[in-house]
């Protein structure tokens, strides 16, 4: 039903105004008792062998909603109700911004992605931490926050910029996110630099720590999958040196040559970062990089292309310990994170590995002693 409503309703609406019409419907229902409580037992059915422990949080299970979605943390509940173990938010800046001027997020249907240069459209940090600071959940699910650096704010002073976000948000954060790797933010990219990198996140560590003294919140790092081999290594080693949680591997890619995109040339030269269906092998090839450079010392979170329960797998065996999606969101609708925790189960129950945890980085280990 939602694939003919798609063609019928969506396709034909433009996409920034038809994502709005979906966000209103999804807070809607999720506001009336009878009708979330009808929609999560749908579409969110718990899996037991699915709960997953990553970052010292308990979570239902290991497949979340990537940040972009949800930039103001205004549908938490929502998500939730469609069966997103996680929900990371933003991305979140220090000042409010309003973005680059539409027209700025493009379907390219025929290969099952999306083109966006949003520029990270958002309230700003305190607005989003009074949001929610007044929360009142209805789901328990827990709640990523994603920031990055105000578009006007130098490259030489964006410590200053994401330690300000820091301590707005920290605090509603079950875990915090440094995003570097959004290409839709002037220089933002060159903050994957090592040297760049190393004081951006020691600022934001430090910070968050003087925030929060009752708990640590467990802190990762984005990265593009347009990052060089050796790049990749060295942020990597330098997560491991820092003591940081987690790596998100990977943001939207700037790529188009030798991705066989089938869209018209009009769609393709856009400019922007590409997610959904093409970005799959580079982000597996990135996840399992990381995960042969890593190991279990940090947690992997495997984002990019995740169209269905085999993709999710996919990731899992290659190291990531927490799978999320968003592109593939827009073409399945509202039954996605459900097919995809169906499938895991499955997978897991003909699989060889007692726990979803035993799964975790298999595939790169049997390959690495090869």
């Amino acid at each position: 039903m939602y694939k003919l409503f798609f063609r019928l309703v969506f396709k034909r609406m433009d996409p920034e105004q038809a994502h709005y019409a979906a966000f209103r419907w999804i807070r809607l229902a999720a506001r009336i008792p009878v009708l979330r409580t009808f929609v999560a037992a749908a579409l969110a059915p718990r899996y037991k062998e699915l709960r997953t422990e990553a970052l010292g949080l308990r979570m239902h299970g290991p497949f979340g909603l990537a940040a972009g979605f949800d930039k103001n943390a205004v549908a938490i509940d929502g998500m939730a109700m469609l069966g997103f173990d996680h929900v990371e938010i933003g991305t979140v800046t220090g000042e409010p911004q309003p973005g680059n001027p539409r027209k700025r997020l493009f379907r390219l249907v025929a290969d099952r992605a999306l083109i966006n240069r949003m520029g990270f459209n958002n309230e700003g940090s305190a607005a989003v931490a009074a949001r929610l600071a007044a929360r009142n959940p209805v789901f328990r699910t827990t709640v990523g926050v994603n920031i990055g650096k105000t578009k006007v704010v130098p490259e030489a002073e964006a410590a200053a910029d994401y330690v300000k976000s820091t301590e707005a948000l920290v605090g509603h954060a079950d875990y915090l996110v440094v995003n570097v790797s959004s290409p839709n933010t002037p220089g933002l990219r060159n903050l994957q630099a090592t040297e760049s990198l190393r004081p951006l996140l020691t600022a934001v560590r430090e910070a968050a720590d003087r925030t929060v003294t009752t708990r640590r919140v467990p802190l990762l790092v984005k990265i593009a999958p347009d990052l060089a081999d050796e790049d990749v290594d060295a942020v990597a080693d330098l997560a491991v040196e820092l003591g940081l949680d987690g790596i998100i591997a990977t943001n939207t890619t700037i790529a188009r040559e030798s991705l066989g995109l089938k869209s018209g040339p009009e769609l393709v030269g856009e400019t922007g970062g590409l997610s959904g269906a093409p970005l799959k092998e580079r982000s597996l090839e990135v996840l399992s990089r990381l995960y042969a450079r890593v190991g279990d010392r940090i947690t992997l979170v495997g984002v990019g292309g995740v169209e269905n329960a085999e993709d999710a797998w996919q990731r899992i065996l290659a190291g990531a310990t927490l799978v999320q999606g968003y592109s593939a969101f827009i073409y399945e609708g509202p039954g996605y994170a459900r097919a995809i925790h169906k499938g895991l189960a499955a997978r897991l129950a003909t699989s060889p590995y007692a726990t979803l945890a035993e799964a975790v980085g298999a595939e790169t280990r049997k390959k690495a002693a090869l």
